[in-house]
């Protein structure tokens, strides 16, 4: 009979917990930053924040008959309620949602609970006043994500584009052998094809800089229904959109109950191509590593395999690109939901608003890869020279197109270029002697002969290193 197995200690019981997910354990230092933004916690800091500054605006402006402003050292006092949110705050809001069983109303007693000590107990009616509970949610969501982008991912990926177009700059000059459908092409240089991804990357980095973060506060299904009901005398649009504004979003005039999200599906879908045009970056860079044309450099004391000691592996890419990848199922998934909502409200969108930080938790990962990976990259100057000079049937297009444009001149013997190039390359290797002994028979006028004579693969690159000057225009 088989021996009862001894119980095992509930991880979930140990202090500090243990996370469930990579991004809050294996990687919590690459992704940390994002917790001040994307986290419950930082959600609850955020509505805590709003709601207190929707009592200021409605105070400062006396919206409502009987209220007057508050005097500064009220106001500083309210917010202090937001620059204070801690630890404590986090357990207490918890223990009142276990009563609530409502998330933004148990913000709202949170905020109540402290007006008595600030002297402006009779002002509790007021908080939350006209709001449902998404009026605070949309623009919680939209500071948290406007914070998220400007303050975390947007630097990181301008640094990882830095890099990127550092490198193509150094590179400039150094020749590439080509390859269209993974065969022997037109050469080029590394440094251009480094600045044709740091060129695509900037532009989706402009559009996400130019992101509009759109809010509402306009009541139960975006009618100002109860604001006029309570207050008909107030002017309830400018009331919310002097707010909106002032938190630093865009107001949005015409909703149902929720915001309509256009906003983030069109932001999730810019950063989406951002990591897609990554992760072609990344699948490049592992397979010119492959064939040797960057060499990395080891880490002291690492290993990259368990068995053979002389691998050093692309790990960083490797680990990026499925970063990417979750990071961007996320994305589309929120894209596509959160533009669609059953009627004037349902609450799919609360649910999957909640994996934002996750989006972009896989994305920060992926980006903080690849910096790492670049990083321990050297170039392998002596095999893309070796590369090059096994491929001079690549040449067959430049002397083809002299001998177009030397027939059309007037030359004689020059027909049919592209035929007779073809029976020459197409699918074998021609060296440098057969090359130019070609050459020498075709009957060109003196100066065409002498140029492509002097021409090499390494050579043949036209103005492939100007075009990196693109990149920083």
């Amino acid at each position: 009979m088989a021996e009862t197995a001894a119980p095992r200690v509930p991880l979930a019981s140990v202090t500090p917990a243990i996370a469930l997910g990579p991004l809050d354990g294996r990687y919590r230092g690459a992704t940390a930053p994002l917790v001040d933004y994307l986290s419950e916690a930082a959600l609850n800091r955020d509505r805590t924040h709003v709601e207190v500054e929707w009592l200021i605006h409605l105070t400062s402006n006396a919206v409502l008959p009987g209220t007057s402003p508050l005097s500064d050292k009220q106001q500083a006092q309210l917010r202090e309620i937001v620059t204070g949110f801690d630890g404590t705050s986090i357990t207490e809001l918890a223990e009142i949602e276990q009563v609530t069983v409502h998330d933004v109303k148990a913000v709202e007693y949170y905020i109540g609970r402290r007006l008595a000590a600030i002297g402006i107990e009779d002002l509790t009616a007021l908080v939350h006043f006209g709001c449902t509970s998404e009026d605070v949610n949309n623009l919680s969501y939209a500071l948290g994500v406007k914070g998220a982008v400007e303050n975390v991912w947007l630097p990181a990926a301008h640094d990882l584009v830095d890099r990127i177009t550092v490198m193509a700059e150094e590179t400039r000059s150094v020749p590439m052998l080509s390859r269209t459908h993974g065969q022997p092409a037109t050469p080029t240089t590394l440094g251009k094809e480094l600045a044709v991804t740091a060129h695509r990357l900037t532009r989706q980095l402009r559009r996400i800089e130019k992101t509009e973060y759109l809010g509402k506060i306009n009541g139960a299904t975006g009618t100002y229904a109860a604001h006029y009901a309570s207050v008909p005398g107030a002017d309830w649009q400018q009331v919310a959109r002097s707010f909106v504004e002032g938190l630093g979003l865009a107001w949005n005039p015409l909703t149902t109950q929720i915001e309509s999200h256009d906003w983030q599906a069109e932001l999730y879908a810019d950063v989406a191509r951002f990591n897609r045009i990554l992760h072609n970056f990344c699948t490049d860079v592992w397979s010119y590593i492959s064939i040797g044309y960057f060499k990395q450099i080891p880490v002291a004391g690492a290993t990259g395999s368990s068995t053979m000691p002389h691998k050093v592996n692309p790990i960083r890419f490797e680990n990026a690109e499925a970063n990417l990848e979750i990071s961007n199922g996320l994305l589309d998934t929120l894209a596509s939901t959160l533009v669609t909502s059953r009627w004037q409200r349902d609450l799919t969108d609360s649910s999957s608003q909640r994996n934002i930080g996750v989006a972009f938790g896989h994305s920060v990962l992926a980006i903080s890869n690849v910096v790492k990976g670049l990083e321990r990259l050297d170039v392998a100057d002596d095999v893309l020279a070796a590369d090059l000079d096994t491929n001079w049937e690549v040449l067959g297009e430049a002397i083809q197109m002299v001998m177009r444009a030397e027939a059309i001149a007037g030359a004689p013997g020059l027909e049919n270029p592209y035929e007779r190039l073809k029976d020459l390359t197409r699918g074998q290797r021609v060296d440098a002697e057969r090359m130019r002994e070609f050459v020498s028979g075709l009957g060109l006028p003196a100066d065409a002969e002498a140029r492509l004579l002097a021409l090499t693969p390494g050579k043949y690159i036209g103005i492939a290193d100007a075009l990196v000057d693109h990149v920083t225009e």
